[in-house]
């Protein structure tokens, strides 16, 4: 639907990004929350920036996050639960016509699949070579890994 748009001149692709802090956030893959924002944001205008982290989280991430233009949520449950219910919700609710998911965590392929059902193109962020979820990456439309 937001590809669609795009090519008729209409209004700006939304997009939302939805990023599992825990899985990628990870000394091992050194991401940069501007290379994921950057990533996604070359599928459209970003309406949805969430960020979503565990009650243990540092001030100094979550600071740096908001400075990185992120809507960050903690919880004290767990992250893939809270991340994968508000993403479905924004698909549902038609809030957005891009999903884009950063993780490394094949629990998302539902969510996922379910957008693709509902005509919401899919984006997958992989934070590493060695961080990256075939199964997420093969479930959605498009996917990039980042360096």
């Amino acid at each position: 639907m937001g590809f669609v748009r795009r090519l008729l001149g209409g209004e700006t692709t939304r997009v939302g990004l939805f990023v599992d802090g825990p899985n990628v956030l990870r000394s091992e893959f050194d991401v940069d929350l501007a290379d994921v924002r950057e990533a996604a944001a070359g599928e459209g205008r970003l309406a949805v920036t969430r960020l979503y982290l565990d009650e243990h989280a540092s001030s100094g991430l979550i600071q740096a996050a908001e400075a990185n233009g992120f809507e960050v949520v903690t919880t004290s449950g767990d992250v893939d639960v809270k991340l994968a219910v508000d993403a479905t919700a924004a698909v549902a609710d038609g809030d957005i016509d891009v999903l884009a998911v950063a993780s490394r965590d094949t629990d998302f392929k539902p969510v996922v699949e379910a957008a693709a059902r509902r005509g919401v193109r899919t984006f997958a962020i992989a934070p590493g070579e060695y961080g990256r979820s075939d199964a997420l990456r093969t479930a959605a439309h498009d996917a990039v890994t980042l360096e």
